[in-house]
């Protein structure tokens, strides 16, 4: 088994969502995705219900890129947990595309890979608005404002900061019950004010304010009664920051670093309060 090329990418957060007021930006988490061209089909079958890979695929060539000339097979391996709300597709997309460019020895830059990226998640019907924003911090560290109605990658990132030390926080998911269906665009339109307040706290430096306001809208957007209640309880016991990420069900809760009592008591909260849930623990990308 030969690899033909390799590419990484990793998971994010949700700092304002893009359906809000047409400007999205998520921060990566390390979460990390790889996906790897093979010459024979891999151990493990690679799940792919949308057909993202293929898209990926489709998005290269259409831009004028070498697709590999022998026949090859895609290999994913990631610990993001799908379908949650934590980039999962925007990083595959990213890690996809970064094979293929490395299968054909050819440099693209990270803007114009996020092009590609949120191309193909449109093809597929895996994001809404392209998920730019969502590429971004599965590619680079950092967070950028991005303006879903650019029409061009020079135009489209309006803002950006260097996110968060990941050595000053800790981060805790509790992942939920997949959704059965998300909303509608429209139906994040009313609540509009939570996610100005984000991007207004994005223009001051305070992502941790961002994603709370951030959750908050989309708590009203998708009328997530139980994932506020969660989110809450987060401050009660040591939070610093809390909110659902992407349309969810996952709720992403951050801690200061070096203080051990609030990560305990919210293992023993969760596991009481919603014991069908997860908690995972990871950190920002540096």
């Amino acid at each position: 088994m030969a690899v033909i090329g390799a590419g990484s990418a990793n998971g994010a957060c949700s700092l304002i969502h893009a359906a809000g007021i047409g400007y999205g930006a998520s921060l990566g988490l390390d979460l990390p995705v790889n996906v790897r061209l093979l010459d024979t089909p891999p151990r493990r079958e690679v799940r792919d219900p949308d057909g993202l890979l293929e898209a990926v695929l489709n998005a290269w060539k259409d831009a004028g890129h070498p697709a590999p000339a022998e026949e090859f097979h895609w290999a994913v391996r990631s610990n993001i947990p799908p379908r949650q709300g934590l980039k999962s597709s925007a990083a595959v997309a990213i890690a996809g595309l970064r094979a293929l460019a490395d299968a054909a020895d050819v440099e693209v830059s990270t803007a114009a890979l996020v092009e590609l990226a949120g191309t193909a998640q449109l093809a597929a019907g895996v994001s809404m608005t392209g998920a730019y924003d969502d590429a971004w911090a599965a590619a680079e560290p950092g967070w950028r404002v991005v303006d879903v109605g650019a029409t061009s990658a020079e135009e489209r990132v309006v803002m950006e900061g260097e996110g968060l030390n990941p050595d000053d926080w800790r981060v805790l998911i509790l992942t939920g019950p997949e959704r059965e269906q998300h909303p509608p665009v429209e139906a994040f339109t009313p609540h509009a004010s939570h996610f100005q307040h984000a991007l207004s706290a994005l223009q001051e430096g305070r992502p941790l304010v961002a994603l709370t306001q951030n959750g908050r809208g989309v708590v009203a957007a998708t009328q997530d009664h139980q994932g506020r209640q969660l989110a809450n309880h987060a401050f009660v016991n040591g939070g610093r920051a809390a909110g659902i990420t992407g349309s969810g069900p996952a709720i992403v809760i951050v801690v200061p670093a070096g203080i051990e009592q609030p990560i305990e008591r919210l293992r023993q909260q969760y596991a009481h309060r919603a014991p069908d849930r997860e908690l995972i623990e990871t950190r920002f990308v540096g």
